[in-house]
C-alpha cells in the first residue's frame, strides 16, 4: 500500500497549540455506528457496565537539554531513551552532528555536566555521562513538546502535557499518550461508579512516533522500537471481560500497541521491545474500541487507525473533522471508533 495514500493537508490553524481550559472540554467524534459529534465529558454514555478502559499509565520525563560541544557550537539534545545508569540514546541536534569521541558541555545551574558520544543507532547517538543522566533530565530538562507545537514549553504544559494517573515511578517517555489527557479524576470516578473497569499498561513513547513514514510502500518501513510492560493482572482482565461480553477499549494508539503486543502469540505477561506495526491487513486481538486524538499526516498511529475502521472509513472521519475544525494533534480533540475487520 502507498505511503502516499495516508498524506492529507492539515492546515495550521487546526493544530493545537494549547489544550483546552479543562481536560474534558475536548470535542468527541464518535464513530462506533454513524458519525456523531459529543463533548469528552459525555464519553461516559458509550462506556458500558463491564467493559475494560486499558491506559497507558507512562509518565513524560523532561527530555530536552541544551548545551554546547566542547570545541564550541550549540546542540539541543532529545532524549530517546535510558540504556543504563551512565548511557543514553538520545537525537542531536546541532549544525554539525558530532562525531564518535566528541564531548558534549552542560552548563547547568553553575555546574558542567559532560557527555562523550560512544557511536550512532540508526538516527541516534549513544552517550556516556559523566554523572548519572536520569537526574539531570529530570532536574534541569524542558517538557518535550512535539515539533508541530510552535512555542517553548510553558509552566502549564508540566500540569497538562501528561496524564493525571501517570505514575511517576515509570518516567520515561518522550511523549504523553494524548488520548489519555481528555480524562480528569471526576471523569474517572464516573466511569468506575458505573461499573467499568480500569487497567494499565506501560509504554515509554520514544521520539519516533513523531517521525512520518519515509518509504514509498508502508510495507517497507521498519518501525521504531519502544519498550512495553503488560502484566499477568491485565491479561486476566482482559479475558474475563472478553468472557462476559464486554467491550475492550484502548485508550490511545499506545495502549492498543502495547495490548496487542501481549497477545500476539499465547497470552502472557510481556516485558521488554515491542517493534509491531499495525497498519491496513492487520487482524486486531484484543481491542474493540479505541480513544485517540487525530493524528500527523504519513504516520504509523494514521495507518493504526485505517487498520482498526478501514481506511476509506478514516478518510471520511478525517475529512469530516477538518471541515469541523476540530483541533489536531497532541492537544486537539478525541475520536471514539469501533474495530471493523476488513
Amino acid at each position: 500500500m502507498k505511503t502516499e495514500k495516508f498524506n492529507y493537508d492539515l492546515p495550521e490553524h487546526l493544530i493545537a497549540q494549547y489544550p483546552s481550559s479543562q481536560r474534558t472540554d475536548s470535542k468527541l467524534l464518535v464513530a462506533t455506528e454513524s458519525i456523531q459529534h459529543k463533548a469528552f465529558k459525555d464519553i461516559g454514555k458509550h462506556i458500558n457496565e463491564g467493559d475494560l478502559l486499558i491506559l497507558n499509565k507512562t509518565s513524560v520525563i523532561p527530555a530536552r537539554l541544551h548545551g554546547e560541544k566542547i570545541t564550541g557550537g550549540k546542540i539541543e539534545l532529545l532524549l530517546e531513551r535510558f540504556l543504563s545508569d551512565h548511557k543514553t540514546l538520545t537525537q542531536i541536534k546541532s549544525s554539525r552532528a558530532p562525531k564518535e569521541g566528541a564531548e558534549l558541555v552542560f552548563a547547568l545551574q553553575g555546574t558542567k555536566y559532560l557527555a562523550t558520544v560512544l557511536g550512532r543507532q540508526d538516527n541516534f547517538f549513544i552517550l556516556e555521562w559523566s554523572d548519572n543522566p536520569k537526574s539531570l533530565f529530570e532536574q534541569y530538562g524542558q517538557i518535550p513538546l512535539p515539533p508541530y507545537m510552535n512555542r517553548a514549553a510553558e509552566k502549564l504544559d508540566e500540569e497538562r502535557y501528561e496524564t493525571i494517573y501517570a505514575d511517576p515511578d515509570k518516567k520515561e517517555s518522550v511523549a504523553a499518550p494524548t488520548a489519555g489527557m481528555h480524562f480528569d479524576q471526576e471523569l474517572l470516578n464516573e466511569l468506575e461508579n458505573k461499573g467499568v473497569e480500569l487497567g494499565y499498561v506501560n509504554l515509554h513513547i520514544g521520539a519516533g512516533t513523531f517521525q512520518p513514514v519515509k518509504t514509498n510502500h508502508i510495507e517497507d518501513h521498519v518501525i521504531h522500537k519502544e519498550l512495553v510492560e503488560v502484566n499477568s493482572e491485565l491479561i486476566e482482565q482482559v479475558k474475563r471481560v472478553k468472557a462476559s461480553k464486554g467491550k475492550i477499549i484502548a485508550v490511545g494508539t499506545t495502549s492498543v500497541r502495547a495490548i496487542e503486543t501481549a497477545f500476539q502469540d499465547k497470552p502472557s505477561a510481556f516485558k521488554g521491545e515491542t517493534s509491531l506495526f499495525i497498519y491496513p491487513g492487520y487482524k486486531f486481538k484484543v481491542v474493540d474500541h479505541m480513544i485517540t486524538n487525530f493524528h500527523l499526516p504519513k504516520s504509523s498511529l494514521l495507518m493504526l487507525v485505517a487498520a482498526f475502521i478501514g481506511y476509506e472509513k478514516m478518510m471520511d472521519i478525517y475529512k469530516t473533522a477538518l471541515e469541523k475544525e476540530y483541533r489536531f494533534l497532541s492537544y486537539g480533540d478525541a475520536m471514539l471508533l469501533k474495530y471493523y475487520e476488513v
